[in-house]
């Protein structure tokens, strides 16, 4: 095994107070997140809905790529359709993980994607609906080992 130099001692110590010195990375909390789903619906409330989906897996195993499907129940005509739908995670640092738009021609509400939870939290799902209504559901997540930031 090789010795260490004084220098390398030196430059490792330094490198691990910075390390600890660190800032740890801040979670949204669960005021920005309604503030979030308040700038989506321009103040409208959003009813909890069993109209919209949300599936994703009770326990993610890694919380570095968790997948999510997201549909809503809609006829998907020119009258009658989903226009967009967003997705927040209540305890990442930024808790917006994406937005679809769909038109009347998308003949189906669904996305799928994967994210990265920071930690054990809600995911969230806000609808908006051509007829301006919004329609919200969220599913809790238990992650084991840390994504963003854990």
């Amino acid at each position: 095994m090789k010795e260490m130099s004084r220098r390398q001692a030196l430059a490792l110590g330094s490198g691990l107070v910075a390390i600890t010195l660190l800032p740890l990375p801040a979670t949204a909390s669960i005021e920005e997140v309604n503030e979030d789903i308040k700038k989506f619906t321009g103040g409208a409330e959003a009813a909890e809905s069993a109209i919209i989906k949300l599936e994703v897996p009770e326990i993610a195993e890694n919380g570095n790529t968790v997948p999510l499907s997201v549909s809503v129940d809609s006829p998907m005509t020119a009258d009658n359709y989903v226009k967009r739908v967003i997705l927040l995670a209540e305890k990442n640092p930024n808790p917006g993980v994406a937005t679809f738009h769909f038109t009347a021609r998308s003949g189906v509400a669904e996305a799928s994607t994967r994210m990265r939870l920071a930690t054990t939290q809600n995911v969230v799902a806000v609808a908006e609906l051509s007829d301006g209504s919004f329609h919200m559901t969220k599913s809790t997540v238990k992650v084991t080992i840390g994504g963003c930031g854990g």
